[in-house]
């Protein structure tokens, strides 16, 4: 019995066995080469050299003998395998130390076979569909030689303006947490083989609070703040094993987060234990010189090099000023070593040492038709069906439809901000595959693109539109108008669309209008000429067929919003999970501007904390989703209305399809602490469960809730369990749902 229990100790053991023979070979093998290294050859190591993402021409000697002299530790946007290949073999052997090269691409949601846009993925509310788009994405890329991309983005973002929102997972830190820990699965694949690619969880820290939705602008935010509700992404990409890490652009509390100690020291390397390496965004070690932060470019390796920032992506700053700067003692050596030992340790880590060049430099993984298919699944998964008057969808068979939009038939837009690599010809738009599958279509632009003010097609727009029965109208935004540096003080449907669904409403024809776009859109002037409305995202290569399977009720829309949806840029920033205020706004305290008294007294006239315009609801909260079917949800129970801080709850609810057809519902749970030691959240999502049921039934779903769910942190960075009352909310989205609480005692 002994030997028995010995030996199953044993082996449980043997996995953290292996980690530890590895970690000490690996550290034995660092030593080694740290011992041997030059100065020059270890800055080398901190350099991410090469060029734009637009890439051209072939390697010159000079990069070469760059490459021989150990002067670069990985390189970015070498686009061919050939080239790949050569570099790498030049690093291995003629190179002093034979240490290879990590070639780097952003692939951010697809390779080839592109994927929704992250927010879009983030609709799905799915890991298993974030997990496939990065392991597709993995295996199409790392066989030309890629193995790092800049991806998984886990800025939360509440503000529509900003482009970047498309790239974000979201603004809840939960859903977030949830695809971060997906997509290190995906990419990194615990690298078993050389289809894994390296992740970057990015931006650290608070890129998504930017002031005004603009791009590498400023941020102020408390402590509280940041580890409540921007932090819990990173942590959770972390603990999955994400290696790398991006620094942000922004200012963090007026200091450039590339050079800042308290983010890459304090909160990355203590708080969440990182132990892999830092990487700058492009340029932005350089940029803390127009920051104001740093006087020149030696002052500014200096910052960076003293906060923590090890890899330096495109500038120069660390090779030109290092190894003055270690002269004259500013900077010390063991940190040089530690910087360059993380480098070190994530290329053993990721077997790079032992197959620095893939074994299938082919095309033919390209496209597959299993990468085609888990495109439409997540393209379907993530379409968020926001109207359906009278049932207006799905469509009947029978009906003369007239397919109309600049983006019907847009390949190139279609796939959205950040595919460098995707391409045009494969992509199967709505107008190709809906004249494929039915000759009940017609099909006439009316705009050439989605900026385009001419009205020159409108006549033939109109014409076709009132020789049909029904109107699909797929607008929304070019790819080129969301993303990095292109943000939006006005996010209303660009150009002439929202003048060309004014002239088509006329017709008196009932109009489903499909949005492609990068954000949400403001509906505001256009809600009422659309009966049907389908957030489609930039859907990627496979979005007409998904689309088409959507609309016709061969597949449902599964989509739930990942941000709330605002009516106007104006009331942006707008997430669900906001402060209560002092004065609170809710429908009988709103007086609409409109409604103001000619000649009012000069008061507060009974209003709270709103627009006089846009009021204080948004046009589509949080968590908001229809289906082709109907739920209801009744009988809120939970096990008990008092816990203690070591206890646990169970809470339940019945769901009901009342619908005709079987469905899938997103169950959502939304807990509010009523009273802290600093104010807290109206709600916050704690679960969420996707429940499928057949029609006409009904099922009890059950969520545990523990007092880690309730837990936050304080304004000192200190975690914190307070007893007091608590507010459960069960339903489809965070404004709806049956409501109880119970209270948590000491």
């Amino acid at each position: 019995m002994y030997k028995s229990i010995n030996l199953s100790l044993f082996i449980l053991l043997l996995p953290f066995l292996a980690i530890s023979q590895n970690s000490n070979d690996y550290n034995k093998k660092i030593d080694n080469l740290l011992s041997q290294m030059t100065i020059e050859q270890k800055i080398g190591q901190l350099a991410l050299r090469g060029t734009s993402s637009r890439v051209k021409g072939g390697l010159s000697e000079e990069f070469k003998q760059m490459i021989r002299e150990g002067e670069a530790g990985a390189i970015l946007n070498v686009m061919k395998a050939e080239q790949m290949a050569e570099l790498q073999k030049i690093a291995l052997e003629e190179s002093e130390h034979g240490i290879p090269l990590i070639f780097a691409r952003d692939v951010i949601h697809g390779f080839k076979t592109i994927f929704p846009i992250p927010l879009g993925l983030a609709a799905s509310w799915d890991s298993s569909t974030a997990y496939d788009c990065a392991r597709v994405s993995s295996i199409e890329a790392s066989s030309i030689g890629i193995r790092w991309t800049f991806a998984p983005m886990l800025d939360i973002s509440r503000d529509s303006r900003w482009g970047r929102i498309a790239e974000s997972p979201g603004e809840d830190p939960l859903l977030a947490s949830v695809l971060a820990k997906a997509y290190i699965d995906g990419f990194q694949n615990e690298f078993k083989d050389n289809t894994s690619l390296l992740a970057c969880a990015k931006h650290f820290m608070g890129y998504g609070a930017a002031e005004g939705g603009r791009d590498y602008n400023t941020v102020y935010m408390n402590e509280a703040l940041m580890r409540n509700i921007y932090l819990p992404p990173f942590k959770a990409a972390i603990e999955a094993g994400a290696l790398t890490v991006m620094s942000s652009f922004n200012e963090y509390n007026g200091v450039p987060a590339s050079a800042s100690t308290f983010l890459l020291k304090e909160v990355l390397r203590d708080d969440l234990a990182f132990d892999g390496f830092v990487v700058s965004d492009w340029n932005s070690l350089t940029e803390t010189i127009p920051h104001g932060y740093a006087r020149d470019e030696r002052h500014a390796a200096e910052l960076a090099f003293k906060a923590g920032l090890d890899m330096e992506m495109t500038s120069r700053a660390y090779e030109n000023h290092l190894k003055t700067l270690l002269e004259n003692g500013t900077i010390q050596m063991a940190d040089l070593d530690i910087m360059v030992a993380n480098i070190l340790r994530t290329k053993l880590r990721m077997g790079l040492f032992d197959a620095p060049i893939p074994k299938d430099n082919s095309a033919t993984l390209y496209y597959k038709n299993a990468h085609l298919e888990k495109a439409k699944e997540a393209a379907i998964k993530s379409m968020v069906l926001l109207k359906n008057k009278n049932d207006i969808l799905p469509l009947n068979s029978s009906k003369k439809i007239a397919l109309i939009g600049p983006l019907a038939d847009a390949p190139h837009d279609q796939l959205g901000t950040w595919t460098f690599d995707g391409e045009k010809e494969h992509t199967i738009t709505p107008a190709h595959y809906f004249q494929e599958k039915t000759d009940q279509i017609s099909f006439a632009p009316g705009l050439t693109f989605s900026r385009d003010r001419s009205t020159h097609g409108y006549a033939d727009a109109l014409n076709k539109a009132k020789a049909s029965d029904l109107i699909i109208f797929i607008g929304g935004e070019e790819a080129i108008l969301s993303g990095e540096a292109h943000s939006r003080a006005n996010i209303a449907l660009p150009g002439k669309q929202e003048e060309l669904l004014k002239e088509l409403k006329s017709t008196g024809k009932p109009i489903v209008l499909v949005i492609m776009a990068g954000r949400p859109i403001s509906l505001t002037n256009i809600e009422s000429y659309a009966d049907a409305i389908l957030m489609a995202w930039h859907p990627g290569t496979m979005g007409g067929p998904a689309l088409y399977d959507v609309l016709t009720g061969i597949r449902e829309p599964e989509g739930r919003l990942p941000v709330t949806w605002p009516k106007s840029a104006g009331q942006s920033p707008l997430y669900y999970n906001q402060k209560n205020t002092g004065r609170p706004a809710d429908s009988t305290s709103f007086v609409q501007m409109y409604d103001i008294p000619l000649g009012a007294w000069q008061s507060s006239l009974g209003n709270n904390s709103h627009y006089l315009d846009d009021g204080f609801t948004p046009h589509y909260p949080f968590g908001y989703g229809l289906n082709y079917s109907s739920f209801i949800y009744s009988e809120l129970d939970l096990s008990t209305n008092k816990i203690s801080q070591s206890d646990s709850l169970v809470v339940s609810i019945k769901l009901t399809n009342t619908g005709n057809r079987q469905s899938t519902d997103l169950v959502q749970l939304y807990i509010q602490d009523v009273v802290g030691s600093i104010t807290r959240p109206v709600k916050e999502l704690k679960d969420f469960q996707h429940i499928k049921l057949d029609a006409k039934t009904d099922t009890e779903v059950k969520f545990v809730i523990y007092p880690d769910q309730l837990t936050f942190y304080n304004n000192d960075g200190e975690k914190c369990l307070e007893s007091g009352m608590f507010n459960i909310w069960i339903g489809p989205n965070s404004a709806s749902g049956l409501k109880s609480s119970f209270e948590l005692f000491d």
